[in-house]
């Protein structure tokens, strides 16, 4: 099978690291508007349809997304796509008729994103409440964050790139809807992106959800608080542990977990066209059309 990564920046160099991991994989190469001294490095649009990869993974900047896209529906066919999240950097109505598009919301392959699925299951939830926050100077080695794309307006901001949170919202709990949002930047960040995110929302079984994401702290958390009858949750994604409390206290940890068993896993479940977990393209625009609501509900 050959793959082709459109874009290589830092996301893209880790997907062809994984990449090259995946015996099914016998071909990389790579498309970037960069210039690598590489013979896997393809110049041009033409020399893609002539490599004619099976598998494709589209690392581009986010608002690149669609006509990176629009090109391999336009010329390709029963490929597999993965576009890296999010989606879009807004809502855009375009249809998938050729090939089968997925976006990398991999935090669904977290073992303990798996275990609260198990353990919550059809359980009535009275709350969840979600804490994530990251210092954005230091996300990218030798990139001055100055000069990424988390740092323009119109394709960074925590809103679009720390929307793992708003997808896996989804995926264990099923639609909901934003009522009240505060999206802005508040710190001193040297960026045009908003930095700070606070939203409120709910879904059709009156789960009363919480979410605050931020650029800015010094302290990296991603924890999820959930309540429910004889149940108290305290998921910590970064210390890879769970605590759990019904009749009494119980603390789960997992085995040491690093974020790339993810990104493999993501890629192995796609290939092998399981789609176990795996964040499919209608998933991927109902996160679109979730961050539109909420830049229109900001204040």
């Amino acid at each position: 099978m050959k793959a082709l990564i459109i874009g290589l920046g830092s996301i893209g160099l880790r997907h062809r690291r994984i990449l090259k991991k995946i015996k099914k994989i016998s071909q990389i190469k790579f498309f970037s508007k960069h210039k690598y001294n590489d013979k896997n490095n393809l110049k041009s649009r033409k020399e893609i349809l002539k490599y004619n990869p099976d598998y494709i993974v589209i690392c581009s900047a986010t608002h690149e997304h669609i006509t990176d896209l629009k090109f391999l529906e336009k010329n390709f066919k029963n490929k597999m796509i993965l576009i890296e999240k999010p989606l879009f950097h807004k809502y855009i109505n375009y249809n998938v008729k050729n090939n089968k598009v997925f976006v990398g919301y991999n935090l669904r392959y977290h073992p303990l994103i798996q275990f609260i699925k198990e353990i919550c299951g059809r359980k009535k939830i009275w709350s969840i409440n979600i804490l994530c926050g990251s210092y954005l100077p230091e996300w990218r080695k030798n990139v001055n964050y100055k000069n990424s794309y988390s740092a323009k307006q119109n394709s960074g901001g925590v809103l679009l790139d720390l929307s793992h949170e708003l997808d896996y919202i989804s995926y264990l709990f099923g639609n909901w809807k934003p009522l009240f949002a505060v999206s802005k930047k508040i710190s001193n960040l040297d960026i045009k992106s908003d930095d700070y995110l606070s939203l409120f929302a709910t879904n059709n079984n009156n789960l009363k959800i919480y979410l605050e994401l931020n650029y800015f702290t010094r302290i990296p958390k991603r924890q999820i608080f959930i309540d429910s009858k004889n149940l108290s949750l305290k998921i910590d994604l970064l210390k890879n542990e769970a605590i759990i409390i019904k009749d009494k206290i119980i603390s789960k940890k997992i085995k040491k977990f690093k974020i790339d068993e993810m990104y493999e896993a993501q890629h192995i479940d796609i290939i092998n066209k399981k789609f176990k977990f795996a964040c499919n393209y209608n998933d991927g625009i109902k996160i679109m059309k979730k961050i539109d609501k909420i830049r229109d509900l900001k204040h």
